[in-house]
């Protein structure tokens, strides 16, 4: 009878230490899958290369197609359109800031692509998915709506980046502007706060 109950007894704490072994190696390895989401998103921050890199891939992810295009992408790749850019801008700013966001229309938006209504008052802000530095136009286009409006702030954002006279027009008008590694920066920032994406992977690839 002892002998019995002393194999039952080993049994169980075989089988308690087993289990604590594997909750021990599963800490270890999410400790190390947080450590390299950790690592790999200073990386990135603090390498400018490598965000001209990642905004030039916004581009080509949200760029407008022609028509008459005929390039393929490989499965692996992300290919969207530029109003889904707009959602996606809009989703960092809604995440770095608050707010309630409302993403335009396609058409009909008179130059502006977003509003977010904070509790100091209305931004409104116009993207753009581009290759060519943008010029004054866009700004002065978020501005005339600014005043209608009653707006308390602004946003250009672009894939790109602006032109000198772009830079000096928005001076003082309480409009930020935003270039291509500045909002891959912010969309760090954002990934940051919630690095679920990256916890997502399946550690063992680490």
């Amino acid at each position: 009878m002892n002998l019995q109950i002393n194999m039952q007894m080993m049994t169980v704490i075989g089988a308690i230490l087993i289990t604590l072994i594997a909750v021990v190696n599963w800490i270890r390895l999410k400790s190390k899958h947080n450590d390299f989401a950790e690592l790999l998103l200073d990386q990135i921050e603090h390498d400018l290369e490598l965000r001209k890199t990642l905004a030039m891939g916004l581009y080509m992810r949200f760029k407008k197609e022609e028509s008459s295009s005929t390039t393929t992408y490989s499965s692996n790749f992300l290919k969207e359109d530029p109003l889904s850019f707009e959602h996606f801008v809009a989703d960092i700013i809604e995440a770095k800031y608050g707010g309630e966001m409302f993403v335009s229309k396609a058409s009909g938006d008179f130059g502006v692509d977003f509003e977010n209504r904070r509790e100091d008052g209305l931004y409104m802000g116009q993207v753009k998915c581009t290759n060519k530095d943008v010029n004054f136009e866009a700004i002065a286009l978020v501005h005339s709506n600014m005043e209608k409006w009653g707006a308390v702030g602004g946003y250009v954002i672009t894939t790109s980046s602006f032109t000198k006279k772009a830079v000096e027009y928005a001076d003082g008008l309480g409009i930020e502007l935003i270039n291509g590694v500045e909002l891959v920066t912010m969309w760090l920032e954002t990934m940051e706060s919630d690095t679920a994406y990256l916890k997502q992977l399946n550690p063992s690839d680490i």
